[in-house]
């Protein structure tokens, strides 16, 4: 990551980032029945997607100086992936939720099924091309790593145990809040001439 960077646009990535996850591990708790679901957990979890595209926005940034292909390419397949995780996420927390499970399993069955698989897909396929992306940039590699391997359980969630999802979920969040750090971390560091 380069050491000459826009701090606000910084600043306001990290916080992007940290409220992210945040609202990760509140629907994470949710799903773990640790938090209960109410109208307010329902409404929350888009957002973790919403605040998402700041903080990838703000990595980009942040690498700006070693921009490569892969990085403006993942950046843009992850945008995309992410605005469509934002549909699945009102479709999950508004819609499924108070439907009956065979109304469910009929929507699943149609259009709507295609759409949700496609969006997982992409969102797998784009978040580790924009971590390769990243890497080569610069950024850190361990919360990277981490950041790309949770996206397999995550995106493949109808295929994974609950609990291996819920802790994809977990390290999705810490690796998000650590190179939200990063972020915080360049934006105060001294200018370089």
């Amino acid at each position: 990551m380069t050491a000459s960077l826009p701090r606000l646009e910084l600043r306001l990535a990290a916080v992007a980032g940290w409220l992210s996850a945040a609202i990760i591990l509140v629907n994470t708790a949710k799903r773990a029945e640790i938090l209960p679901t109410t109208a307010v957990t329902q409404l929350l979890a888009p957002l973790a997607q919403i605040f998402a595209i700041g903080f990838m926005l703000g990595l980009y940034i942040a690498c700006r100086g070693r921009r490569n292909g892969l990085l403006t390419v993942g950046l843009a397949a992850s945008l995309a992936a992410v605005a469509a995780l934002v549909g699945v996420e009102f479709v999950i927390n508004l819609v499924f939720a108070y439907l009956e499970p065979s109304q469910v399993d009929a929507l699943r069955a149609g259009p709507l099924g295609t759409a949700l698989t496609v969006a997982s897909i992409l969102f797998i396929l784009a978040a580790v091309v924009y971590a390769a992306g990243l890497w080569r940039g610069g950024a850190p590699r361990i919360p990277l790593a981490l950041y790309a391997a949770s996206t397999f359980p995550i995106g493949l969630r109808a295929f994974v145990p609950e609990l291996a999802l819920q802790l994809a979920l977990v390290v999705l969040a810490a690796a998000v809040v650590w190179l939200s750090a990063v972020l915080w971390q360049r934006a105060h560091a001294p200018a370089v001439a």
